[in-house]
């Protein structure tokens, strides 16, 4: 991974054979980064998405490979317990144009991954929700 830093925002290239969210957690714990949006695009073969069922609370995943494009990568930066808590989703293209998308477990990168982390001053935590089955905001 390298990574340049202007004011609020970093820019970062994931480089072949890096996962995203492992990567996205370090240096969010390296710069001391608490609360922030990610976005970005790039290229993967292998990820695991998953799908959260509203009527059991539970997440389903699914693990994807070949060549993909990441279309699309969302998501936001927050903090659980004191430590650092990634929710990330994923849009992902094959090699016939089909998207697939989901909540962000895991991805590999395939070629390059360009993301850039847009830091909020302040720090969201999070807390389970019995009723909902999630770790959503606490205010």
């Amino acid at each position: 991974m390298e990574f340049k830093k202007f004011d609020s925002k970093y820019v970062i290239r994931l480089e072949k054979g890096e996962e995203i969210v492992e990567s996205i957690k370090k240096l969010c714990e390296k710069e001391d980064i608490k609360l922030g949006t990610i976005s970005g695009i790039g290229a993967t073969n292998r990820a695991v998405i998953g799908l959260f069922e509203t009527n059991t609370k539970e997440y389903h995943s699914k693990e994807l490979t070949g060549d993909m494009e990441i279309t699309s990568l969302v998501g936001n930066i927050s903090q659980m317990n004191g430590e650092v808590y990634l929710h990330i989703h994923i849009n992902l293209a094959n090699e016939e144009n089909k998207v697939f998308g989901g909540h962000l477990t895991s991805a590999i990168i395939s070629a390059t991954g360009e993301i850039v982390i847009d830091v909020i001053e302040g720090v969201v935590d999070r807390k389970f929700d019995e009723e909902v089955g999630l770790n959503l905001f606490k205010f």
